[in-house]
């Protein structure tokens, strides 16, 4: 690495190797020559004067990039698709006339990029699954155990901490549900030559409107696509960025809500993220575990959430056929929010693979609050037992108040029950209010919410790709 100029930190220090790959120059160039011979290989197939030699030379050279003649040439003509021509055409004498045939360079950069997002798209796909799959464990373990919800981030009715944990699967669900939505559809450029109609190819065939449908198809085919964009203009549709861009966002706010919840459980102490015997969770207080992890997850997040608003503005400003503003800002916007999105998931991985749950800090918050939640169900059950509803209402106000108090301005625990057991209008009542109290009967439906929940919806998208879900999560330095 290269110390004395700036190295994005995308590619240096968060996203996976794979992603970093997908987006890389190397594999850029490398599928620009892949399309050349596809181009080559299909217009030879619909009668174009183009030998087997001169494909088997630019099959000979696919791999190996004159780098330095295509930048010498860049420098000169300013033009990357042609100074890449000009070098693959070095290499490849024969054929160097037949390179870029009735082409456009979108013809490669689009097609390249488009590619590229989708080998992206498929990379997210298996780290979403194996995410879904972690976090479903953990649901599925701690489906019945009692927490204090939260709403307002005030104390609210009691849920369980697998029910949490399925609100932050439901959140991967249907960003993975959008993400296949996008491979399932996906499409490429194809063949549509310099204004998107076809002009260049139509003439080479000598006006054959059939060989020029069918070159456009028999490329996406050779690529791996069933599909083209059926119109464009020079460049295949800029909303199709925004499209992609959108969805990663979802998943970076499906992950920033996690991530948050996490951090503010870590502070209740209740849960933690994984920290290793070694980490070091600040250079001052030694004692202190930072949820760093859950942190890089917000920070990332909040970059991702940021790009989509570019791609609508480039997608909004293209002139007619196409204007050039977009090619530096897209380089710079698309593989960024690929690479984020993979450095995202890569940490939740991890995290949701190791969350550390303090039962007992759980409960003892718990037994503060749980109280003032049962108040309503003793008043039911006195009434049940002869009472008069607003006079126990009343009474049951009052000693809310004064245990209240005790908590707040004696930092005392919470004797609510204890003044409700010494309180004759409650005698009905008072031989049963421990089994009143028991957590449990205030979690409603929770743990058989998650047992449907897993069951009915997320158990059998796990079954359907359990050969897409092997990875695990990393947190690069």
């Amino acid at each position: 690495m290269d110390r004395s100029k700036y190295q994005n930190p995308l590619g240096t220090r968060y996203a996976g190797k794979e992603m970093s790959a997908a987006f890389s120059d190397e594999r850029r160039f490398r599928l620009w020559r892949r399309l050349w011979i596809t181009l080559a290989q299909c217009q030879k197939e619909l009668g174009l004067d183009i030998t087997d030699g001169q494909i088997a030379e630019l099959e000979r050279y696919a791999e190996d990039i004159n780098y330095q003649d295509a930048e010498r040439r860049e420098r000169e003509c300013r033009h990357d698709v042609m100074s890449h021509v000009y070098a693959y055409g070095l290499q490849c004498p024969s054929a160097a006339g037949i390179i870029h045939l009735g082409a456009t360079s979108c013809y490669v950069t689009d097609n390249s990029e488009l590619i590229a997002m989708y080998d992206g798209l498929k990379i997210v796909r298996k780290k979403l699954l194996s995410t879904i799959q972690k976090l479903a464990r953990f649901a599925k373990q701690h489906k019945a155990l009692p927490t204090l919800g939260f709403t307002h981030f005030q104390p609210a009715q009691l849920t369980t901490v697998g029910k949490r944990a399925c609100l932050w699967l439901a959140d991967l669900h249907s960003d993975y549900i959008a993400v296949d939505l996008l491979i399932q559809n996906f499409a490429l450029r194809g063949a549509k030559g310099t204004t998107g109609t076809q002009a260049s190819f139509l003439q080479l065939f000598g006006g054959d409107h059939q060989k020029v449908r069918k070159l456009d198809k028999m490329i996406a085919q050779r690529m791996g696509f069933s599909r083209t964009f059926p119109v464009t203009g020079q460049t295949y549709p800029r909303k199709t960025d925004y499209a992609i861009l959108s969805v990663l966002s979802q998943i970076a706010q499906s992950a920033y809500r996690f991530s948050n919840d996490i951090r503010l459980l870590q502070g209740l102490k209740e849960i933690e993220e994984p920290f290793e015997s070694a980490q070091i969770g600040s250079s001052a207080m030694a004692y202190k575990r930072n949820p760093m992890r859950s942190e890089r997850i917000s920070a990332l997040a909040r970059f991702l959430i940021s790009l989509p608003m570019n791609s609508a503005v480039t997608a909004s400003t293209q002139w007619f056929e196409r204007t050039l503003d977009d090619s530096a800002n897209r380089r710079l916007v698309n593989a960024q929010a690929f690479l984020t999105a993979d450095a995202i998931l890569n940490i939740y991985l991890n995290v949701a693979e190791s969350l550390v749950v303090y039962p007992k800090v759980i409960e003892r918050r718990i037994r503060e609050e749980l109280p003032f939640m049962a108040t309503e169900t003793i008043l039911m059950e006195c009434v049940k037992a002869g009472g008069d509803r607003q006079e126990l209402h009343e009474r049951i106000r009052v000693l809310s108040m004064q245990a209240a108090a005790r908590v707040k301005h004696e930092g005392r625990e919470n004797n609510l029950i204890e003044l409700i057991k010494a309180d004759p209008a409650f005698a009905a009542v008072a031989k049963d209010l421990d089994g009143i109290m028991r957590p449990e009967q205030f979690t409603g439906r929770a743990s058989e919410q998650v047992d449907e929940y897993l069951s009915e919806h997320i158990n059998p998208l796990l079954a359907a790709n359990q050969a897409d879900i092997n990875e695990e999560g990393e947190v690069n330095i």
